[in-house]
């Protein structure tokens, strides 16, 4: 009788796990690759329309978690046009996140409502929405297969909005994301409408592990089907973690 050699056990277990994982499941480890319960990065937004006119913006983003909530402050510093303007959110484990953005010319903060949220993220590709991380419990979750994306095999996890209300909330009711099998990392993300045509492609992209075993793409291109328009957040630094006291994380810190 020929041995099965520990290789090929090794292989046929770690096919059979995967197979025994729910769509949820791997988009819940999907989220935990890449969390961070704190963390600082200076990035650069450069926005693209479908004419080859280019605007760049520079942002600073620090998070930290208190309780059970994370708390998000992103201020643009340059250019001149968009400097001192700043949004804040708070991401709760089991309820809708809330988002601040203070506008500078009008020296104003107000609360970004729900119907904004799906909403353009300063005039780039990227929503409010996209700011925050998701709620699983605001989704359904389905298998559709796995696909080849360059090298590496990807499950492919179609997660539809729960309700209506949520739908309104991110600006589209399906999304299908490839999720690397090997490492749990999302490289690609489809968005649909209610219509069920896709408007909005995300891809990302070098990806680097990080002091605490968590992954932090450095580079994020989210396209828009519709009209062309393309937005790319690339990090220029990054620390898997933030000084900044639970103070700084307020609203009326906004405008400081």
């Amino acid at each position: 009788m020929k041995t099965t050699s520990y290789a090929a056990v090794m292989m046929i277990f770690m096919a059979t796990a995967l197979k025994a994982q729910t769509a949820r499941e791997i988009a819940e480890n999907a989220m935990k690759a890449v969390d961070f319960a704190s963390m600082e990065m200076t990035s650069t937004l450069t926005i693209a329309d479908n004419k080859g006119n280019i605007r760049v913006r520079q942002i600073t983003n620090s998070t930290r978690k208190f309780g059970e909530t994370t708390k998000t402050l992103i201020r643009f510093i340059s250019p001149a046009e968009v400097k001192g303007t700043a949004m804040l959110v708070y991401d709760y484990n089991d309820s809708p996140d809330d988002m601040w953005i203070f506008m500078p010319a009008l020296r104003k903060t107000r609360r970004i409502v729900s119907s904004e949220k799906g909403q353009s993220f300063m005039g780039s590709e990227f929503s409010n929405a996209d700011m925050a991380r998701p709620n699983l419990d605001d989704y359904s979750y389905r298998i559709l297969g796995t696909e080849r994306l360059g090298d590496k095999t990807c499950w492919k996890i179609e997660s539809v909005c729960a309700s209506e209300d949520i739908a309104d909330e991110n600006g589209f009711t399906r999304k299908i994301a490839w999720i690397d099998q090997a490492s749990n990392l999302t490289y690609k993300v489809e968005y649909y409408d209610a219509g069920n045509q896709l408007f909005k492609v995300m891809r990302l992209d070098d990806y680097k592990k990080q002091s605490n075993g968590r992954y932090f793409s450095f580079k994020m291109e989210a396209e828009n089907i519709e009209n062309g328009r393309k937005s790319v957040l690339t990090v220029n630094q990054f620390n898997a973690a933030s000084p900044l006291e639970e103070s700084s994380f307020s609203i009326t810190s906004l405008g400081g």
